[in-house]
């Protein structure tokens, strides 16, 4: 698509092209529960060149699912994220080498431990990648927590779910329990890791790049709904 606006503005929860309201894929508007996020979304629409590029407009997206994806059934969207809580990255342990195993126990278990904690639950570490169930109660928990957020926290939060494969991570940066850069390296911890050994690949550290630019994107979104 071409720009043919001259000015895009905020209008409280609204973001405006040339004084008319932009509209979702889905032809509803695009107004947010944040007037922070509409100025950002604005910025991000001001900056357009002569084509509109989508990538280049994450908060875009991420409203645009919010109102388009997630609002019609939150309820089934959120039970979506919380099925990665049945298979939680920190909870699959290494049983060797001993450096590993104590990295993962340095990042994971303070993150384990406020999940146990926050939420009363108990979440069963495994060593290995061979999958065993969780507890019914632990599943419960964390499923009811993640339907409690509202449509647009949750289309921010589905890029740390996916990208990180944590339900506690996303939970722990939602609820303001841990830096994201912290916990970005908890989630990256393995990958991280097995380049230490054998060196980093050029196509590996490109993927890498572009998913931290998807969720350093999701981060903020979420960081401007509190705005």
């Amino acid at each position: 698509m071409k720009r043919f606006w001259t000015t895009a503005e905020a209008v409280g929860g609204e973001v405006r092209l040339d004084g008319r309201p932009v509209r979702t894929p889905g032809r509803s508007p695009l107004a947010v529960p944040s007037p922070a996020l509409a100025a950002a979304l604005a910025a991000e629409w001001q900056a357009v060149g002569e084509t509109v590029d989508p990538r280049a407009m994450p908060l875009t997206g991420l409203a645009n699912a919010a109102i388009d994806i997630v609002t019609p059934d939150p309820a089934g969207f959120a039970a979506g994220l919380a099925r990665y809580g049945e298979s939680d990255l920190l909870a699959y342990r290494a049983a060797h080498p001993a450096a590993l195993v104590a990295r993962q126990q340095a990042l994971w278990d303070p993150l384990i431990g406020w999940a146990e904690r926050r939420h009363d639950v108990t979440v069963i570490r495994v060593e290995g990648v061979i999958h065993r169930p969780q507890p019914e109660a632990t599943l419960a928990r964390l499923g009811a927590a993640v339907a409690a957020l509202d449509p647009f926290t949750l289309a921010g939060l589905s890029p740390v779910v996916t990208i990180g494969g944590s339900l506690i991570a996303a939970l722990a940066l939602v609820e303001q329990a841990a830096a994201p850069d912290a916990l970005w390296d908890a989630v990256m911890l393995d990958e991280l890791w097995q380049e230490e050994q054998w060196g980093a690949d050029d196509l590996a550290l490109a993927a890498r790049a572009a998913r931290r630019a998807e969720w350093d994107a999701a981060v903020r979104f979420l960081a401007l709904l509190g705005g």
